[in-house]
């Protein structure tokens, strides 16, 4: 694949699930795999290997297989998780709090390095080694810091405002837990990623129902 060629979004969405099963790999001491190993680890295919990987370059050899270590380092750096990019969460109720304290940013790429939240009680407060900042304090903040990424935690109506408001202060991606779904149509040059919850818990009770379904259909 050329350069200049786009590479598909599902291709890209299943990077990181290659660079973590690699990194399961290297904790069990395993340094080279073939492509139909690591497919029956994956539970796809080894052809879905060969063409996701050919996208970015040849990594394999015919007859050894991938090198786990340099696959993966490979991936990782596609992927940009040793990048140093600075991100901010704007808010800090519950879901903002998790986010804050149980991810470690690093190991991604990112480094979370302000919190904001529109509560001035929360003020001053420390969540995961960030201390919380009033939204008042955040157009100056990313004058001088510069964040690139921000995670909002915040009601589904503020979001709209705040997203137009940090992508004019230089913010390039949205990880965004709002309910608004960020039209990145809108955004040109600006990555999204929209994520709700609850559509995945509903389509977990789907497949309950359409299990149950298939177990009570009457046999002929």
């Amino acid at each position: 694949m050329s350069k200049n060629e786009k590479i598909s979004n599902s291709v890209i969405r299943r990077l990181p699930r290659y660079y973590r099963f690699l990194g399961e790999l290297l904790n069990e001491g395993i340094t080279k795999i073939s492509s139909r190993e690591l497919a029956e680890r994956m539970s796809v295919t080894a052809s879905q290997i060969r063409q996701d990987l050919n996208c970015f370059g040849g990594f394999g050899q015919q007859g050894y297989g991938y090198n786990v270590s340099e696959l993966r380092g490979e991936i990782g750096a596609i992927l940009g998780v040793n990048e140093d990019h600075a991100a901010i969460l704007i808010g800090a109720g519950n879901l903002g709090r998790a986010l804050a304290v149980h991810l470690d940013y690093g190991r991604y790429g990112c480094r979370l390095c302000g919190i904001f939240d529109s509560n001035e009680n929360l003020k001053g407060e420390i969540l995961g080694g960030v201390k919380v900042s009033p939204m008042s304090e955040l157009e100056s903040f990313c004058i001088k810091n510069k964040p690139i990424i921000a995670m909002l935690c915040i009601p589904k109506d503020a979001a709209p405002e705040i997203c137009e408001k940090l992508t004019e202060l230089g913010v390039k991606a949205f990880w965004n837990f709002s309910h608004y779904d960020i039209p990145q149509k809108n955004l040109p040059g600006v990555t999204v990623e929209n994520v709700h919850l609850g559509d995945s818990l509903m389509y977990l009770c789907y497949g309950i129902n359409d299990k149950r379904a298939s177990d009570e259909k009457p046999e002929n």
